[in-house]
């Protein structure tokens, strides 16, 4: 499989993954509608949003410049291994 390269395509995406976002949190808070809810919904948000910024740019720009991750299994395989 090649790389997406089309702007075009990548903007789609992206779109998309907001849209899937936005449902599947409407959908939870529905089912559910608290206040807890949408808070703790919220939460949960904003720390993985934190944690995928952790992942890929503080590890990369502050704890080692020289590895490039390619996704999360790349980032939690280089997180867990042995350092020699």
């Amino acid at each position: 499989m090649k790389d997406l390269a089309s702007p075009f395509w990548i903007k789609l995406k992206g779109i998309l993954f907001l849209l899937i976002g936005l449902v599947a949190a409407a959908l939870v808070f529905l089912d559910n509608p608290k206040w807890s809810t949408a808070v703790l919904l919220a939460l949960a948000i904003w720390s993985f949003c934190r944690f995928y910024y952790f992942a890929f740019y503080v590890m990369e720009k502050y704890v080692d410049s020289r590895y490039k991750f390619s996704g999360l299994y790349s980032f939690a395989k280089y997180f867990f291994q042995r350092r020699k």
